[in-house]
């Protein structure tokens, strides 16, 4: 197994990291230096921070995108994902079986296929434009529209682009970045929900149905409601897996590709562009493979740095421990 992890997984790893130090374009060994493979350092991470330029631009729009991304994606696929695990794990439920496998399909299903589907079913003709239309609501071009909910929610409101959002913060302006998921990112987030929630599903039946009997005869004898037992026996029991969830959530979302690829390719506007394909689009589109690499190994340490803060989030807290450690000083 050692091996097998460290011929496929550690060396390239290795790799990677080394061409993130070069200016490597694909026609020549990256490891043999020269032209088209030259080292250059940090520059391929420092143009993505400091340097203005589109790079920038597009690297820091696609950070932005996944932050929101992310913050709507993970807690909606682990609360429907507990949901559907506490109904199906229901005594009074009949057809479990069936019901499991109907909330776990789409999760099975390739998502090249279900992406296409979306396509067809929110296009301008498609069978949600004809449900609103039918109802009264309006149609909109879902995947023509850049604008974000936050913004739609504020010109609602009437503030529209105010003075106080046109201070910058990395080449964007706050204003952009609080824009909200754009409505054509929000389509794709409907996707990923439905489409994740069953294999999470799947992992909190397995945690519920491991929970001793003794504790939920002993909160029925304690007189406690549904929600006082699963907010303060049920959750914390399963807490490991809830951990487990919301990590997998949080890889998964940040590396999200299949249906950015299928979907929007960036569009409209940019504002379904992701690290991952733009690291994609920047590697093999414009045989900039060193900056490509550089920002797969800054999505990286983003999502290292979240794993950690959720995991300090979730701990007990008469067990948790500072998130920065300072080194105690050594006397003698």
């Amino acid at each position: 197994m050692i091996i097998i992890l460290g011929l496929f997984l550690v060396i390239p790893v290795v790799m990677a990291l080394w061409v993130s130090l070069t200016n490597w374009n694909g026609s020549v060994n990256p490891f043999q230096g020269g032209p088209g493979a030259q080292f250059v350092g940090v520059r391929n991470y420092t143009d993505l921070f400091a340097k203005d330029g589109l790079t920038r631009s597009n690297f820091m729009q696609s950070i932005g995108n996944t932050f929101w991304y992310v913050l709507f994606v993970v807690p909606l696929q682990t609360a429907l994902a507990l949901g559907l695990a506490l109904l199906v794990n229901t005594k009074m439920l009949k057809a479990k079986g069936f019901f499991r496998t109907a909330f776990y399909f789409p999760s099975v299903t390739s998502s090249i296929a279900i992406s296409t589907v979306f396509l067809f079913l929110f296009s301008s003709t498609g069978a949600v434009n004809a449900l609103l239309g039918a109802i009264g609501l309006g149609q909109p071009n879902w995947f023509s529209d850049s604008r974000g909910l936050v913004h739609l929610l504020l010109g609602a409101v009437g503030v529209d682009n105010p003075s106080w959002a046109q201070g910058e913060v990395l080449g964007r302006t706050l204003w952009d970045w609080f824009s909200g998921p754009s409505v054509a990112l929000t389509v794709i987030i409907f996707l990923v929900v439905w489409t994740t929630s069953g294999t999470f599903m799947l992992m909190f039946i397995a945690a519920l149905q491991d929970l001793p009997v003794e504790v939920d005869e002993a909160a029925a004898l304690d007189g406690t409601s549904g929600w006082q037992k699963l907010r303060h026996v049920t959750i914390p029991m399963i807490r490991p897996t809830l951990f487990l969830v919301i990590t997998l959530g949080l890889i998964g979302t940040w590396q999200v590709f299949d249906q950015i690829y299928v979907m929007g390719k960036g569009n409209p506007d940019g504002t379904t562009l992701t690290p991952a394909y733009l690291s994609y689009q920047q590697s093999f589109g414009n045989f900039k493979y060193g900056s490509g690499a550089a920002m797969a190994f800054v999505v990286f340490a983003i999502i290292v740095v979240l794993t950690r803060i959720q995991r300090w989030a979730l701990s007990d807290k008469d067990e948790r421990r500072p998130l920065l450690r300072r080194r105690k000083a050594v006397t003698r």
